[in-house]
């Protein structure tokens, strides 16, 4: 019988995910919201609609990583 496979449970996963989920929101929204009053407000329309269009959905990449290794099944002993 082999030894089981060291990692975090499911449910500790999603504890760690939730906290880190919440951590980078909260930051994303605080640095974007520093970049759009200061930097944004002085470029061309058409940057500035890109800006916002960049700060408002770029959160959505790095939170689907976290999410898709939340959702990740723990490994049963016998399997690689």
């Amino acid at each position: 019988m082999s030894a089981p496979r060291p990692g975090l449970s499911a449910r500790s996963r999603k504890f760690v995910g939730t906290v880190l989920m919440v951590m980078l929101v909260l930051g994303w929204a605080l640095a974007a919201m520093a970049l759009a009053q200061g930097r944004v407000t002085t470029l061309p329309a058409f940057w500035q609609f890109l800006a916002y269009v960049v700060l408002g959905a770029g959160w959505i990449v790095p939170a689907a990583v976290l999410i898709r290794w939340m959702q990740r099944h723990d490994r049963r002993p016998d399997t690689l």
